[in-house]
């Protein structure tokens, strides 16, 4: 569910659900959180590099679970992996990359707004499907998206559930740089490395300068849409009663 490996000081964490395009659920949450809190702790580990197996980085949300914690028929006990993971990733004090293969939809999209540099092969394609979906914004992405890309075309992702190429990410910002899809992650692994070979006490130290810069934008944003998401939810049990 969750590959890992290691390049001197960069732990590469590889999202492997292939059958369900590497959909998150709680268990690959759970996983995600886990390592990155492990790297994070880990004095070895300078850098964290995330991709994707086979041809989608990450579909989104597993709609199947979504479906099944909408009405109650499941639920997790001390909480769902998606707060356990964000809670790691938004302060996440070490450099983190992303190479981007594929489709990257919902949180998908919405968690590379956590990370510090994100590279996309040529095949690439974004959306953040809300929307359509008939649910609020996730992970912080009501506020970090339109900082990140602005506000208008920040309006036009949440509001459209349009896609996104890979061209138009690298142009307003969302992804650093295109790469073709048979070199992305040599080339998302080169810049790793290149960062993992300088002392890693000081990219730690411009990473949580960067953070604390940032102040608390992203924590105040999770706060009022898991607010709206538990309206709806109550809302929509409610209407089913």
């Amino acid at each position: 569910m969750l590959q890992i490996h290691h390049h001197g000081a960069v732990r590469i964490l590889t999202l492997d659900r292939p059958e369900a395009r590497n959909a998150m659920d709680h268990s690959l949450y759970m996983a995600l959180g886990d390592e990155l809190t492990d790297a994070a702790n880990d004095d070895d580990v300078h850098v964290v590099m995330v991709t994707g197996a086979g041809p989608a980085f990450c579909a989104g949300q597993d709609l199947h679970e979504m479906a099944a914690l909408a009405t109650g028929s499941v639920s997790f006990a001390g909480g769902h992996g998606f707060t356990r993971m964000m809670d790691v990733l938004e302060i996440f004090p070490k450099p983190i990359i992303a190479a981007v293969n594929g489709a990257a939809a919902g949180i998908g999209l919405t968690m590379l707004l956590h990370f510090d540099i994100v590279f996309v092969g040529q095949s690439a394609r974004m959306r953040v499907p809300f929307s359509e979906m008939g649910v609020p914004p996730e992970a912080a992405s009501s506020a970090l998206l339109p900082e990140r890309v602005g506000w208008q075309k920040a309006s036009e992702l949440l509001f459209t559930s349009s896609w996104m190429s890979a061209e138009e990410a690298v142009q307003c910002g969302l992804a650093l740089r295109l790469f073709a899809d048979d070199v992305l992650q040599e080339e998302t692994l080169k810049t790793a490395l290149q960062i993992a070979s300088f002392d890693g006490r000081a990219t730690r130290t411009s990473k949580e300068l960067m953070l604390a810069a940032r102040g608390d934008i992203s924590i105040a944003a999770r706060a009022r849409e898991n607010a709206a998401f538990a309206t709806l939810f109550r809302t929509r049990r409610e209407s089913k009663d």
